[in-house]
């Protein structure tokens, strides 16, 4: 009965907004602490999706001599082969998981200790660091740094290697 029907898109260009590397080291400036700077610095240059994937990055999983890190992915994981991906340590990247490594207690299982309660909203968080570095907050905080880095990284790489890293098609 709905072939007729057209759906609905959900994109709104109006949504998407790029940031630049300028305003990045800005908020990371403006961050309180390592791990906030690591939450950041693992959306903005790692491209991982925020909460679920950053929340769920382990030391287990950082390969600090082959330069990689093993992405979980709960959102892709229920189809074969996209339970996980694996994404180099980018340069941008190192220092600040190197801060919160440093800064580790002994048998640390996941990067990111503090903001893992239920009742932690990253967003609202976000949200008060970037009105702190002086900026106006974007729309989809942690999702256009996502897309940022991957507009950067198609600038440099192939798409299809590209979307492998971003965990996401083309």
């Amino acid at each position: 009965p709905f072939t007729e029907v057209k759906g609905g898109t959900q994109e709104n260009r109006e949504r998407f907004y790029f940031v630049s590397l300028p305003d990045s080291y800005s908020v990371l400036d403006a961050c309180p602490d390592a791990q906030w700077r690591a939450i950041f610095a693992l959306a903005r240059f790692g491209g991982l999706r925020t909460p679920s994937e950053v929340l769920a990055q382990k030391w287990v999983d950082v390969d600090w001599e082959r330069e990689r890190i093993r992405i979980s992915s709960s959102k892709t994981e229920r189809h074969t082969g996209k339970e996980s991906r694996l994404i180099p340590m980018f340069p941008e990247l190192r220092p600040y998981l190197q801060a919160v490594w440093d800064e580790a207690e002994p048998g640390t299982e996941y990067v990111i200790t503090r903001y893992r309660e239920l009742n932690s909203n990253l967003r609202t968080g976000l949200e008060r660091i970037i009105k702190r570095a002086g900026l106006t907050p974007w729309p989809k905080l942690f999702q256009n740094l996502r897309s940022t880095r991957e507009t950067e990284l198609t600038e440099r790489f192939p798409m299809h290697v590209v979307c492998q890293w971003i965990g996401n098609s083309a």
